[in-house]
């Protein structure tokens, strides 16, 4: 349901996948209608990092400036997922454009359909996932590996949960990533990680309240081998019982935390933050990093900052470029299936038409 067919473009199946886009009805030539969604960040980059935490008492912890609660809706074909970024509540979180926290039960999935522009970064929490592209990589995500997936100046992939006896349903994380300008056009890579490649910081020893598993960035001297276009750290925080735990983050990086269960304070603040919210961090320039204290046995969360990008961001569906031009491009190199979507009219994937 999410291919082009013939020289026409599939904009309502996109739309439903995708629905943080605007929605137009055009038809295959009407370029000149095109009107996506545009937003424009103007941010200053800061690089700025303690990532050795020798004392905790030189630390200013960021605090909670937005919280939003993401309710579960349906999405794909029979796909449940919780979104908060890319919402109407959250539209716009600079490099960030989608969080979706996902759950695929039987018959479910997301067959295949395009990106340009972007990154996706799906991590498994249960379950596998299957995925397969048009430039010949298959691969499976098992629950507590990562895939980090640079669509660059164009793939076609399929994304298909993969069912078991004895084996749950598949409930993860995605997380769109913009590209910076000068790296939209590259060509498709993947950085893939199983769950046993993930390095883990124990910032109180391995006995202590806190694991933190090191997706991407640095945790108590600890670093991911994940090397991402553009700045972007992601760590998977786990709290046995409860404790507190300082994580450093780059001075200026935009940070967001998404619950997962149990219960957080933030900083000084007393409130305590339940599952499903996220919390976007403040990013003053003398906060080097946030204050973590878990009020609840087993809280589990997500923490994520990412180097802000000073363009504009114009989005429709699955292609993120920089200006209405490069959309129109883009829906014209699908079209004509070029410049990265040669396959676009040819290839089908296996998993997504099982």
């Amino acid at each position: 349901m999410f291919r082009g067919t013939g020289a026409g473009i599939n904009c309502g199946a996109w739309a439903r996948r995708f629905p943080s886009s605007h929605h137009l009805k055009t038809t295959p030539r009407a370029y000149t209608r095109l009107n996506p969604t545009t937003t424009y960040y103007s941010t200053k980059r800061s690089h700025q990092v303690n990532t050795h935490n020798p004392t905790r008492d030189m630390s200013t912890s960021r605090k909670v400036v937005q919280k939003v609660f993401a309710a579960e809706v349906d999405e794909g074909v029979g796909s449940k997922v919780r979104r908060s970024i890319g919402s109407p509540q959250l539209r716009n979180l600079t490099p960030f454009l989608m969080l979706d926290h996902f759950h695929t039960p039987t018959g479910a999935g997301f067959p295949d359909h395009p990106h340009r522009g972007q990154v996706t970064v799906t991590y498994m929490l249960e379950g596998a996932s299957l995925h397969e592209d048009s430039a010949g990589h298959k691969g499976k995500i098992k629950a507590g590996g990562v895939q980090w997936m640079c669509a660059g100046r164009g793939i076609i992939h399929a994304e298909m949960p993969q069912y078991a006896p004895n084996l749950p349903e598949p409930r993860g994380m995605q997380l769109w990533v913009d590209l910076p300008k000068e790296y939209k056009m590259v060509e498709p890579s993947y950085q893939e990680l199983d769950p046993e490649e993930i390095p883990v910081a124990y910032p109180q020893g391995e006995d202590g309240p806190v694991k933190i598993k090191v997706i991407s960035g640095k945790s108590y001297g600890t670093e991911s081998p994940v090397r991402p276009l553009g700045g972007c750290w992601y760590f998977h925080v786990i709290f046995s019982r409860p404790g507190t735990v300082f994580q450093d983050l780059p001075a200026g990086w935009t940070a967001f935390i998404y619950m997962l269960k149990g219960a957080v304070r933030v900083g000084s603040d007393p409130t305590p933050h339940a599952a499903f919210h996220t919390l976007v961090l403040s990013a003053a320039s003398d906060e080097t990093g946030v204050e973590l204290t878990a009020t609840e046995e087993n809280t589990e969360l997500v923490l994520v900052a990412g180097e802000p990008l000073d363009q504009p961001v114009v989005q429709y569906g699955p292609f993120v470029m920089t200006s209405r031009e490069e959309i129109q491009k883009t829906l014209i190199d699908y079209q004509y299936g070029r410049n990265g979507f040669e396959k676009a009219h040819t290839w089908k994937s296996e998993i997504g038409h099982m």
